[in-house]
């Protein structure tokens, strides 16, 4: 048999809700950057996106009993944040405004990538978040999980609970203002 670290997500859920705790710490080590960076994006405060993060993956815990593979992990697991992102904004009843500090801290994010690289790529790296930062909320979600998470329109769709249309009609009007927001 592979290892864990070759197991799909499905067979790794089955492994721990059978009592597997190594199965849990390959699929925590596998979502935990992109999860953190998907609600990172979402919320723009990292203080939040801990807090958020760690009730999703508390979430988890407490739902693996219930899991069943008949939708990916990745989307179930999307799905949960979703939903827990959804609970914060309908208990604020807006959407804050980015800090005023948001650029610097933005600047002070450790970036994976090469001190070798050009000026000129990290400003229009820059460029594409400022574009995907002011797209309406539900552009911005599909947006990042098409980009950033890869997910299909399916999986989105089923994250988001909009039908494979709606998904399909919300990237193609955020890629739209990306492209004439980045060609300005």
């Amino acid at each position: 048999m592979n290892s864990a670290a070759d197991a799909s997500d499905d067979v790794l859920m089955l492994a721990w809700t059978a009592g597997d705790t190594v199965a849990f710490e390959t699929l925590y080590a596998r979502h935990r950057g992109p999860l953190y960076r998907f609600m990172l994006r979402q919320v723009r405060d990292s203080a939040l996106a801990d807090e958020f993060f760690q009730d999703v993956w508390q979430r988890v815990i407490a739902a693996r009993h219930g899991w069943k593979p008949d939708a990916a992990f990745t989307t179930w697991l999307y799905r949960i944040a979703h939903n827990r992102l959804n609970d914060h904004w309908r208990a604020l009843k807006h959407r804050p405004a980015a800090p005023e500090d948001g650029d610097e801290r933005a600047a002070r994010v450790p970036d994976p990538t090469t001190p070798e690289r050009e000026l000129s790529e990290f400003e229009q790296r820059r460029r594409l978040q400022r574009a995907i930062e002011e797209l309406p909320e539900e552009q911005r979600e599909v947006v990042i999980l098409r980009l950033e998470q890869e997910l299909s329109l399916e999986e989105i769709g089923e994250i988001t609970g909009a039908g494979r249309e709606t998904v399909k009609s919300r990237l193609r009007y955020a890629m739209d203002k990306l492209r004439s927001r980045l060609n300005e």
